[in-house]
């Protein structure tokens, strides 16, 4: 498999990296994917899925600060300082627009990037998303309880995560590999490094208490319906129930919905074709951008009454 290697550029002083890929020959008209990856994630989630992208996008996935091989300073890690992050990432990049699909904890991120900077949205994707619920599985919410980063070490020894790495590489070498469980144990194995628990446990915080989500964007959901918008998710997803696809597909008018049967709460990773054969045939039967010429006054005011 084909994969992108890791890119570096300095924002704010701060390293963010980043994987990119593109067709060969890239038009003026070729269009642009942001993939965002979930809590104690990374651009390698898409690893799988980039290459089946590439042939006709210009496909980005970026490390979230505090994620990855980006930078974890000691600062803001809400949705709202990660949405700005990644308008200045475009920026830099110099990328007026794009389809940002974000994943679990980055589908909050892609909505809140659709709120506050919408003229950089050329479609909506949300894969497992956050955001649209107070359920989430109880191990996340079990991580939020206060002090509990005090005993994280003990359950994330470096040691123990070397050799639990090693004997999964052992087993993927002969085929016995479940790649929703190689998936988790990514996650899990970020969380060795003293650095990288601290960017998890102050970005889970910002969105999840020992009851569940405390960010929740349905109120807001029908300003998603400016663009295309698109919904996937695994109908044996464990950690986000599917139950959140189906209700914020009744909100969005017009959307998409795609439930992938079979699968957990990494479709992109559990079975990587199928998802890209989803997402393109999104790209490819749909329009960029805005639907409709209703100013955002208008389309708030038209909510309200």
């Amino acid at each position: 498999m084909k994969r992108s290697p890791l890119r570096h550029v300095s924002i704010h002083g701060h390293a963010v990296g980043y994987r990119r890929m593109g067709p060969k020959q890239p038009t003026n008209d070729t269009q642009t994917i942001l993939l965002i990856h979930g809590l104690a994630g990374s651009s390698k989630t898409w690893d799988a899925v980039m290459p089946a992208l590439a042939e006709q996008f210009d496909v980005i996935a970026p490390d979230l600060l505090g994620h990855g091989e980006s930078a974890k300073p000691t600062g803001d890690y809400s949705l709202g300082a990660f949405a700005s992050g990644l308008r200045d990432f475009l920026a830099v990049l110099d990328v007026p627009t794009v389809t940002i699909v974000g994943h679990s904890f980055g589908g909050g991120v892609a909505m809140q990037l659709a709120y506050q900077h919408p003229h950089l949205l050329d479609r909506l994707v949300l894969v497992g998303s956050g955001g649209l619920g107070r359920e989430v599985s109880w191990l996340l919410r079990l991580l939020s309880l206060p002090g509990f980063e005090y005993v994280m070490p003990l359950g994330f020894p470096k040691p123990m995560v070397d050799l639990g790495t090693n004997v999964g590489r052992f087993a993927g070498r002969r085929g016995l590999r479940s790649e929703r469980l190689g998936e988790m144990w990514r996650a899990y194995s970020s969380l060795a490094g003293a650095p990288n628990r601290s960017a998890f446990i102050r970005t889970m915080r910002g969105v999840i208490d020992p009851g569940g989500q405390t960010i929740n964007a349905t109120d807001r959901l029908y300003l998603a319906a400016r663009v295309p918008t698109l919904i996937v998710w695994g109908d044996r997803d464990g950690i986000i129930p599917v139950e959140h696809a189906h209700s914020a597909h009744a909100e969005i008018e017009r959307s998409r919905l795609e439930i992938m049967g079979g699968l957990g709460h990494f479709p992109h990773v559990e079975d990587p074709e199928r998802f890209a054969e989803v997402l393109i045939d999104f790209l490819l039967t749909t329009e960029a951008g805005p639907v409709g010429p209703e100013p955002l006054r208008d389309v708030i005011l038209g909510n309200v009454s």
